[in-house]
């Protein structure tokens, strides 16, 4: 049983946000896939599953570990490759997604390694939208493949995005305009349906950098930020730069600087509370559950409003 402490192995001493652990692991064939360790609970051997009926094909069963009765996925058929050869020599990556835990079944892990976010490139579109890579990077010289487990696992366990009837109705953020980055479609689009409910308009961008793009071209058209966007909704992990240094960026930026930042991360615990006050974001909540995201906007857009009075 492999156990990955939260956090601890991050220097404090680099630059907000930029050092990226990835849990590097193989299927049945040579590529090497990553996941970010901080997404990652703990490795343990093959586990004696439970079958159920009615579950979904990517499912091979239940286990229970320390307590916890978790769904084992096979990872290589749930990314469009054939089941797992042998899937008892394999091993289980234990993550969670959407406040509930999963594994993954697959061959073995192969060691945890040391990158930046700004070494981390996003697929090219012509790739296609079938994908469930969500970002490449080469460690020693071998492409790394960075699994979008949101994508994958959205296929099994749906996150629902509907919102509660008392806030459904509100009506306080309507014609409001947010930005929503996050690397993820699958977590871009959940968030939207989310806000849409309340009226919102969601302006969607794939990470950071793009952000920050953006940013500047509307300012080059004299826009003025804080009118144009209620706030920001920004996911933590992703590459070229993450939301720690897109936040550090809008805090440094005279015409971004007052501009509200939510965090919205699968990744929780004292780091994240540490790091938004070190970069200067104003919130942080946890993926994915929409009457909470809904809830903190509606928050922070009532602040907004009182204070203009």
């Amino acid at each position: 049983m492999t156990s990955l402490p939260q956090g601890s192995s991050l220097d404090s001493n680099r630059a907000a946000g930029s050092r990226l652990e990835l849990l590097l692991f193989k299927l049945d064939h040579p590529q090497r896939y990553g996941i970010n360790v901080f997404k990652v609970q703990e490795v343990v051997g093959y586990q004696p599953l439970t079958q159920m009926p009615n579950t979904h094909r990517f499912i091979k069963g239940v286990a229970t570990l320390r307590g916890i009765t978790m769904p084992i996925l096979d990872l290589a058929q749930a990314i469009g490759m054939q089941p797992l050869e042998n899937p008892e020599q394999g091993q289980i990556i234990i993550t969670e997604y959407n406040r509930s835990v999963h594994g993954f079944l697959i061959r073995h892990v192969d060691r945890i390694v040391y990158t930046q976010w700004d070494q981390v490139q996003q697929l090219p579109k012509a790739l296609g939208r079938n994908t469930y890579v969500t970002a490449v990077t080469l460690i020693e010289n071998m492409l790394i493949e960075i699994l979008d487990v949101e994508k994958v696992l959205d296929q099994v366990v749906h996150a629902s995005t509907e919102l509660s009837a008392t806030l459904a109705s509100q009506t306080l953020a309507q014609n409001h305009r947010v930005m929503v980055v996050d690397d993820s479609s699958v977590a871009r689009h959940q968030i939207q349906r989310a806000l849409e409910q309340l009226g919102m308009e969601c302006v969607l961008v794939t990470d950071g950098k793009r952000a920050m793009e953006l940013f500047e071209n509307l300012i080059a058209d004299g826009i003025d930020i804080a009118s144009h966007f209620a706030m920001v909704i920004s996911d933590v992990e992703m590459p070229e730069m993450d939301g720690y240094q897109l936040t550090t960026w809008m805090r440094s930026n005279p015409h971004t600087r007052s501009l509200y930042i939510l965090l919205h991360s699968s990744i929780s615990g004292e780091f994240n509370a540490d790091m938004v006050k070190r970069t200067g974001a104003n919130r942080f909540i946890q993926k994915y559950h929409p009457d909470d995201l809904a809830q903190a906007v509606l928050d922070q857009i009532g602040q907004q409003q009182q204070t203009t009075r």
